[in-house]
């Protein structure tokens, strides 16, 4: 039996049958209806529109529909309405009341017909309300399907294909669960139709500013080829959302489905990166599309509070499905426990007590990603190639953006029409293309193609709890290759341009600060009551620390005598730095770092100091936490 389209909806519309504009009135709408009385624009109705409802399906008295107009009913505020607020408003009958109450619950409905039902391999078949469908049928949001999820990560695990595209479908998805569970669990939250389709559409477009290969554009890329501007993918999905919307005429779809865009764009925007504008001095709410009361909402899809959100809850499952690693965190369990408490007046998200060591859970799992995947030694290696090679190709790159504007790479970020056409692809233009003056960008993505890459020399770490900065680590390259050992011979000079040197900062999502200590709990006995829960609560086998620096050093020279002098050069540099010894020091360089026989490690860096005023001493101690 031929299997279904996993994206062929039961019966999808098609687009462009679909009103764009909403009717003037309910009774001008009728005549479209196929269902009962099914009008996704009922929410833009003002009293008269109701009243003109109201009429249609036979409540036709004067005193009630002038009590509608009194008190200002709007279509917005139909689905509110229950037997007791109808009885004020002067529907006295419990029969007529019931039949209003079953016309307005056939309003809201939408048609089954206009639900698109997809089959996504982590979440299983998922549906999509209308306006959503809207936004992924676009240019800007189809654009995702060629952005690789893991970036150069896809060259060291081949199941990790998936792209940016169905990582922000499952968000919008785990969006709309989490606020429908609360909204269920909580009517007192009050939490509309509107402020559910905006999260689902802050879920569905946060990712929408990513550039080729992910991670590596906006963390590799942009710093090297723009050092004067800080800009990061948030910024990018921000503006992208603004011309998905404005150049597909969706803030009229939007008023169409209830929304009020002046408002609720600006939600969606602060969703994804945070509040818009600088704070107020003494303003206490830095947010404009939603007021404090809903200030949990903020928390859904990036939670910059603790990192509890669903964009991790998707990639933990996609990525750990995709790379084939065990996922051991439950987001269908946090959802459960989740509820919504007062803290300091304001509504935060919190979950049950007993929740906690699953949490610290889910922070270990994350950093385990990035150990084992996202920071894998020779992924990074590839998109540092792959940044290399469009430094190289950046002048010669031509993009036409808006007015016919040509960009290039690196400024394609400055116009969003250019950004739309800037994708994974750009890597086949460089590899096939025939312009001499893409030779030098050429040859690194050949090597890539040919699994030439530029070899791993070793890793060590600071110690004594140093960061390392960007000011600093920039003149590494330098110092390696100036640490030449005088105990071994080496057949060839190195340089400071044959090293790379990779800083990764590794951590819990909060820098050093343990993300746990900015969630709040509620216990079984008062469930409104929140709560924090200390580390030494939950277990002594839990981190010291939080956060720590990998130190990766790469050779651009692949022949042997220059691998063996990379070598000596790293291990010696480790030394003067009084970094941890490598772990293949003892193998690598024997004449500089000898094995250790029990040595306290803890008179390690007094040793160091003394042995560095002679270097033709090779009894050499390391700042070694390996034993």
């Amino acid at each position: 039996m031929p299997r279904e389209d996993p994206e062929q909806p039961t019966k999808r519309p098609r687009c462009d049958d679909s009103p764009r504009t909403p009717p003037s009135t309910p009774s001008s709408a009728v005549h479209r209806s196929t269902g009962p009385e099914q009008h996704p624009d009922y929410k833009t109705w003002g009293p008269e529109q109701v009243c003109a409802f109201l009429q249609r399906i036979g409540f036709k008295e004067p005193r009630l529909l002038e009590n509608f107009r009194e008190n200002k009913i709007t279509g917005s505020l139909l689905p509110f309405l229950d037997e007791s607020l109808l009885e004020n408003l002067g529907v006295s009958s419990l029969g007529e009341r019931k039949k209003l109450l079953n016309y307005t619950q056939q309003l809201t409905q939408i048609p089954i017909d206009t639900i698109k039902v997809i089959n996504d391999p982590i979440h299983g078949h998922i549906e999509f309300h209308p306006l959503l469908i809207r936004i992924i049928d676009t240019p800007q949001f189809q654009r995702l399907r060629y952005v690789k999820q893991l970036g150069g990560g896809y060259y060291v695990f081949p199941g990790a294909s998936h792209n940016r595209f169905e990582h922000s479908l499952g968000v919008g998805y785990l969006a709309g669960c989490l606020v429908r569970e609360l909204r269920e669990k909580q009517p007192e939250l009050q939490i509309s139709e509107r402020d559910l389709l905006c999260v689902q559409i802050a879920g569905l477009c946060h990712d929408l500013g990513h550039g080729p290969f992910s991670h590596m554009f906006d963390g590799r890329f942009i710093p090297r080829a723009r050092p004067e501007i800080t800009w990061k993918h948030e910024q990018g999905s921000v503006q992208m959302f603004e011309h998905l919307v404005n150049s597909n005429g969706l803030s009229a779809v939007m008023e169409q489905y209830g929304l009020v865009p002046e408002e609720d764009i600006c939600f969606i925007k602060e969703q994804i990166t945070g509040p818009l504008d600088s704070p107020i001095k003494g303003s206490l709410w830095p947010y404009k599309g939603r007021p404090k009361e809903k200030s949990f909402l903020y928390e859904i899809v990036a939670n910059k509070r603790n990192g509890i959100d669903v964009d991790k809850w998707d990639y933990f499952a996609r990525d750990c499905h995709h790379l084939g690693i065990q996922n051991n965190f439950d987001y269908k369990r946090f959802i459960k426990f989740a509820r919504v408490c007062e803290v300091e007046n304001k509504k935060h998200i919190c979950t049950r007590d007993k929740e906690v060591g699953n949490l610290y859970d889910m922070f270990h799992t994350r950093n385990s990603l990035h150990r084992r995947a996202y920071q894998h030694k020779v992924g990074n290696i590839i998109d540092k190639m792959i940044t290399d090679a469009f430094l190289k190709a950046d002048p010669y790159i031509e993009i036409i953006g808006s007015e016919g504007k040509k960009y290039h790479i690196s400024t394609a970020i400055d116009d969003m029409e250019a950004f739309t056409k800037l994708t994974d692809n750009i890597f086949l233009e460089i590899l096939h293309s025939t312009d001499p003056r893409l030779d030098a960008a050429r040859e690194i993505l050949k090597n890539i193609e040919y699994r030439n890459l530029y070899k791993y020399v070793g890793e060590t770490q600071p110690v004594y709890q140093q960061k390392i900065e960007r000011d600093i680590f920039e003149d590494f390259p330098k110092e390696i290759a100036d640490a030449k050992p005088t105990e071994v011979f080496l057949e060839v000079e190195l340089t400071a341009e044959d090293f790379i040197v990779d800083v990764i900062n590794m951590d819990y999502g909060m820098e050093d600060k343990n993300p746990i200590d900015h969630v709040h709990f509620y216990c079984k006995s008062d469930p409104t009551k929140a709560i924090r829960i200390t580390k030494s609560q939950v277990s002594q086998l839990l981190p010291e620390r939080f956060a720590e620096q990998l130190i990766r050093v790469y050779c651009k020279k692949t022949d042997r005598k220059s691998l063996f002098a990379a070598h000596q050069h790293f291990v010696q540099w480790c030394l003067d730095r009084e970094f941890t010894k490598p772990q293949d020091g003892d193998v690598v360089a024997p004449l500089i770092t000898p094995r250790k026989n029990n040595r306290d490690s803890a008179q390690t860096p007094a040793r160091t100091r003394e042995a560095k005023k002679s270097r033709k001493n090779p009894v050499q101690l390391f700042a070694d936490t390996s034993e």
